[in-house]
Parts: C-alpha cells; structure tokens; sequence
C-alpha cells in the first residue's frame, strides 16, 4: 500500500511540474517581442540590465525570479492632421498618414520596453502622431503653398526625416510618410487650380490650334507629297514604257539588220560559189583546151610522120634512082648527068625543105593557137578573180535580155497602137531606143556601177580570147589548104 501512495505521489508531483514548467515556457511569434525582467544579466557593452528580450522564439521564465511581458512590433498606422500658416502668412490644412513600428533591432526593442513597455499601442500612437505633427507645421511654416502643393513627395520626406531622429530616440521607426490632402478655407488652392486651369485651357486652345495648323500643314505637305508621287509614278512608268518602245525598235532594228547581213551573206555566198563554179568550169575549159592543143600537137606529129613517110621517103628514092640512073648514065652525058643530078637534087631537099618547113610552120601555128587561148583564159580568170566589177559586168550584161524583154513585154500585149503624126514608125522605134538607152542610167544611179565602162573594159578583156576562137577556124583551114597544096606539088 505504501509503495503504491509514493508512486501516485511521484506522479501528481511529476503532473505538477509539468503543468507549471509549461505554464512558465513562454514563446513568442516573428511580430513580437519578450522582454523577461527580474534578473540582471550583463550586456555585450559591458552594461548590467534586469531584463532580457527574446524577439521571435521561445524562453522559459522561472517563478518568482523573473516576470515577462510581450511588445507587439506590427506595423501602426498614425493618421497626422495639422493646420499651420506658410511663409506666406496662408493657413492650410495637411492631413497625412505614417506607418510606424517598434525598430526589430535590439537595442530599439530595449529602448522602447523603457518607454513604452506599460503602455498600450494607442498611447504609442498618439505619442508618434504628436511628434510627426509638431515637425509637419514646423516644415509647413518654411515653405510656400506652392512648394508644398507642387512638391508633396519632398514635403513628406523633409517631414519623415526631421521626426526620425526623435522616434528613433523612442525605439520607433517610420516605414513611410505620405500626404493625404492639402486644402485652405480662403480659396488659396482653389485660385491657384483656376489659374493653372485657365492656363491650360488656353494652352490646349493653342496646343489645339496649333495641332489643327500642324495637321492642315501635313496634309497639305501629305497631299503635295502624294501628287508628286503620283507624277513621280506616271513619268517613270511613261519613262519605263518609253524605254520599253526604245528596246524593242532597237531589237526590232537589230534583227532587221541581222536579216539584211544574214541576206547579204547569203547573196554574196551565192555569187562567189557562182564564181568558184565559173572558175571550175573555166579551169575546165582550159584543160579541155590544153587537151586540144595535145591532140593538135600530136596530129601534127602523125602528120609529119605520114608526109615523110608518103612525100619525103618516095622522093628520096627517087632521087636515089635519079643519081644511079645519073651514074649509068655518067659515062654518056656527064655533063648533062651532073647538071640534072644537081638540079634533081636541088629540087628534092628545096621539095623536102617546104613539106618541113610546112609542116613546123602548122604546129608552130596550133601551139601558138593553143597558148593563145590559155593566155586569154587564164587572163580572163584572172580577171575575174581581181575584179568583182567585171563579174558584176558580165552578170548584168548576161540579164540585159531579160530586162529588155521585161521593158518590151507591155508593148507584146498591145494589139494595136495608132500614131498621130508625120514621123509613124520611126517615132516608136525611137522612142524604144532612148528607153533602152536610160537603162545604163538607171542602173548606175540605183547601184552606181557604170555600165557602159564596165562593158568597155570587159570587151577589152574578151576581145583577145574572141579573136582566138574566131581564129581558131581559119588557121585550120589554111593549115589544110597548105597540106593540099604540098600534096599537089609532090
């Protein structure tokens, strides 16, 4: 039974420590300040004080020994209200509002447990507001209505600055000071307000004029400047087109003129190959005609083989005939035998001379003939390669027919033509005639190649090859004529 009682003895004791430790554990929050007094405690500085703080945490206050109390360190709002005359001897009312609070530092929270620890947070704030109020009508006093009305960021920090150094004294510091309202009972304010509205009525009636000036004047300048870029536009686009027109007759020019030189070469392609096949052909002629003289030169030579064989071979035996019937006959009339043997002999080589003589003067005559005619061709080839005239001579000469025929071909188709007046046929004829004889004329002026020149020098230079071919015929004939005549005489 006993150890029963002293074991729920032990327990009510135990029960009653805790309820007391616990009771005597005292916690705080961020917002709040402890100040445990009844013990003395030495400071950092050296200094002895009967009270500790503990700012947002927990302590345990021993009974009897010691006491603690909680200093609230929210925010207090202190709504200031003064009125007091400017230097100007106007009186206006200030109302502001200022947030102020116990400093967190240490040794504010102790300075503020000396002043302010009994007291209540009302009393803390009309303390503040006193002395905010007593620096606002000290600054109002120094400043003007203007200043004051004009400037109030500034206002309020001269205040907030010159009342800190008093609430710092007192542990408290101000978060922030701002003026609420500024006002006058005499319409101080009010006429200062009439006159900036005045002002800038009238400025905004200038400003508006001035704007509507502005605003004619860019929609002048706005409108100048669309015109011109519209004309801007039309003459560049005219420019353009004008450019555009300008390329493409010059294109159209270029290939005009490529035609023209793409005809041109063509044509003067033409005429050369035309002169490269004439001169084929006449390269042709003249080995036609060297052919021709080889044959003549061999038909020369079988001539001379068939006149020695037929004239000069039977002659000479003759002659030998005639010497041995001289010899047998020597004897009987040697005189008479010698004179004829040297007569018959005479007679024989003058016979034998003139068929030789004959027969080279017909091949000298054909070769001459022969080299005649290549010396004409070969002249005339030249002539041509060296003289485009004379080939535009010939060519043109070569059309003459045709365009007489072209000038004579409307007079074809009429039926019948009655002339009035004594000259009758012989007018027509004439009058043909001097057509005829213009074309030179027109053909010099349209290309300015002078016909009649041209011809004169063409005759120049065909007459050799002409005469030779007209030639030609005759030396053959008298060629003939002298083999007869030869053949006659033997």
């Amino acid at each position: 039974m006993v150890p029963i009682l002293a074991a729920l003895i032990m327990v009510f004791v135990m029960v009653i420590l805790i309820k007391v430790f616990a009771s005597r554990y005292v916690k705080v929050g961020p917002d709040e300040a402890l100040i445990v007094s009844g013990r003395k405690r030495k400071l950092t500085s050296g200094q002895y004080v009967g009270f500790r703080i503990v700012k947002g945490g927990a302590t345990f206050v021993w009974p009897v020994l010691e006491v603690a109390k909680i200093m609230s360190l929210r925010i207090m709002p202190v709504d200031v209200c003064s009125s007091a005359y400017t230097s100007q001897g106007v009186q206006v009312m200030v109302e502001g509002v200022a947030q102020v609070k116990i400093d967190s530092k240490e040794e504010s929270i102790a300075t503020a447990a000396e002043q302010f620890l009994s007291l209540t947070s009302d009393e803390i704030k009309r303390i503040a507001t006193q002395t905010l109020e007593g620096h606002l009508r000290s600054i109002v006093g120094n400043l003007t209505v203007e200043e004051i009305n004009q400037n109030r960021d500034r206002f309020a920090q001269k205040v907030q600055e010159l009342a800190a150094t008093d609430l710092v004294n007192m542990g408290l510091v101000i978060i922030s000071f701002t003026i609420k309202e500024i006002s006058d009972n005499n319409g101080y304010l009010e006429s200062l307000g009439k006159a900036q509205i005045a002002r800038v009525q009238r400025d905004a009636i200038i400003g508006q004029a001035e704007a509507q000036r502005d605003s004619d004047i860019k929609s002048a300048e706005a409108s100048q400047a669309g015109q011109t870029s519209k004309y801007l536009a039309e003459t560049k686009i005219a420019e353009a087109n004008k450019d555009k027109e300008i390329k493409i007759a010059e294109y159209q020019a270029l290939m005009n003129a490529k035609k023209a030189d793409a005809d041109l070469s063509y044509d003067k392609q033409k005429f050369i190959l035309e002169q490269e096949v004439q001169k084929e052909a006449m390269q042709v002629e003249i080995v036609k005609k060297q052919k021709e003289i080889e044959l003549q030169e061999q038909e020369v030579l079988r001539r001379e083989k068939e006149l020695e064989a037929t004239i000069r071979k039977p002659a000479e035996a003759d002659r030998f005939k005639t010497e041995i019937d001289a010899e047998a006959g020597k004897i009987r009339k040697q005189k008479e035998a010698e004179g004829q043997a040297i007569a018959i002999k005479a007679e024989g080589l003058a016979r034998a001379e003139a068929i030789k003589a004959a027969g080279l003067a017909e091949a000298d005559v054909i070769k001459a003939k022969g080299e005649a005619e290549a010396e004409a061709m070969l002249k005339k080839a030249e002539a041509y390669k060296q003289f485009n005239d004379a080939a535009m001579a010939q060519m043109i000469i070569e059309r003459l027919p045709a365009i007489a025929s072209a000038i004579a071909q409307p007079l074809a188709k009429t039926e019948k033509i009655i002339m009035i007046g004594d000259s009758g046929a012989s007018k027509l004829t004439k009058d043909i005639t001097g057509v005829l004889a213009q074309l030179p004329e027109t053909v010099k002026g349209l290309t300015g190649i002078d016909l009649v020149e041209l011809m004169q020098n063409y005759a120049k230079a065909a007459v050799p090859a002409i005469a030779a071919k007209v030639a030609q015929p005759v030396h053959a004939a008298a060629t003939v004529a002298k083999e007869v005549a030869v053949a006659k005489e033997v």
